[in-house]
């Protein structure tokens, strides 16, 4: 099996003789890849501040692993704040960065100690301004970043600029801090550029609110976007710092703002490997040229990202020789756990049941979006070297 590039061979010796120990579906993670991937990151943008988006794998050894290198952490509900919060972890280091959200929920995020939220309309602005009185808010505008991201995360969070400079000033009445504007370019973003339309977009707000109402924002928070190995080759980190702060510089210039980024996908992503057993290999007919390859895992167990074949895996099995084109399923039965139907994988011909497949890079949003009994298959586990 040809690894792939971020793989060597003595960390797949390492990945093999763990995986050997358990029976299929489950995620096996190297925290050691997490912790590198921090530290790339920690320094490729050391002027940024670190918000951990709990949501992409919320293992706790994860969490612990990030809160003893220093990172802030990006919290969506009560549950993944409760979560973190076990570990010790102090409320100002973390954000309530979902923009849906019970008053109730503010209201307890407010009584352990969080006092950043996030927001993008004047009912969620009024709801924290009730119960989270003088907190600083940063408002999320939209971007336009779907043509370049694998996920995109345009439409359903987020609110025009307009708007955004209404609910600065309406924060401000409030008696809330309008600390900054977030953004969001998309998850597994290919297009650097999209960041510079972005930032430009935020420029804009923080010198028409300066300006006309006398407000001085303080904070951007760039959200994710930076990449996992996946089948479609990406930048290096680097470049994405190098374009990325060039893009600040000549915006902001020697008054830069405090600068956050939420990554997910690009900590914990390439440090997974799923691994799975194939349960059938059938031919719908005597003429097809395809086979069907059902697995034991599939869209409703770890592997939803592959919806609408968004994002494609790189996968490896133990044998070698000629391949042949595949379509690949999932356990369920249900018509739409179909993973791979499209874009034509191949796998070797010498394939069986019983045969393991691998997914790499499989670390982020797989175990946090598996379902608890569906065709009562139980959520997917997940080991950890």
């Amino acid at each position: 099996m040809q690894l792939p590039e971020h793989i060597s061979s003595a960390q797949w010796q390492r990945f093999k003789k763990a995986a050997d120990q358990y029976e299929t579906p489950f995620l096996l993670l190297d925290l050691d890849v997490v912790r590198n991937k921090y530290q790339e990151l920690e320094q490729s943008f050391d002027y940024a501040g670190i918000y951990y988006a709990v949501k992409a794998n919320p293992a706790g050894e994860v969490i612990q692993l990030l809160a003893e290198l220093g990172s802030n952490f990006d919290i969506a509900s009560t549950y993944e704040l409760d979560k973190v919060l076990g570990f010790g972890v102090e409320p100002q280091r973390m954000s309530f960065g979902n923009t849906i959200k019970k008053a109730s929920d503010i209201a307890y995020f407010y009584q352990q100690g969080v006092r950043m939220y996030a927001t993008d309309s004047e009912p969620d602005l009024r709801n924290i301004a009730a119960n989270a009185p003088g907190s600083k808010v940063y408002i999320r505008i939209l971007t336009e970043g779907s043509e370049g991201a694998d996920w995109p995360l345009s439409r359903k969070f987020g609110c025009n600029p307009e708007m955004a400079v209404e609910l600065a000033s309406l924060a401000v009445e409030l008696g809330l801090e309008p600390w900054g504007i977030s953004f969001h370019v998309g998850s597994q973003q290919r297009d650097i550029d999209v960041w510079d339309a972005a930032i430009a977009k935020v420029k804009f707000i923080f010198e028409r609110l300066l300006n006309e109402q006398g407000i001085q924002l303080k904070m951007i928070n760039m959200g994710g976007g930076f990449p996992a190995s996946y089948l479609h080759k990406t930048n290096e980190l680097v470049t994405y710092r190098e374009e990325i702060s060039r893009f600040l510089q000549e915006d902001f210039g020697d008054n830069m703002p405090e600068i956050l980024l939420e990554p997910g996908r690009s900590l914990v992503g390439d440090a997974g490997v799923l691994v799975s057993e194939v349960v059938l290999i059938s031919r719908k007919s005597s003429t097809a040229l395809e086979r069907w390859v059902y697995t034991d895992v599939g869209k409703f167990n770890g592997l939803i990202e592959t919806m609408d074949e968004a994002i494609k895996y790189q996968i490896g099995t133990d044998h070698e020789g000629e391949q042949g084109p595949v379509i690949l399923a999932g356990p369920t039965c249900d018509s739409m756990d179909i993973m791979y139907e499209h874009h034509k994988y191949e796998l070797p011909l010498a394939l069986e049941m019983t045969d393991r497949v691998y997914w790499f890079s499989t670390g982020a949003y797989t175990t946090s979006y598996s379902s608890i009994e569906f065709n009562g298959f139980p959520p997917l586990k997940q080991y950890v070297l």
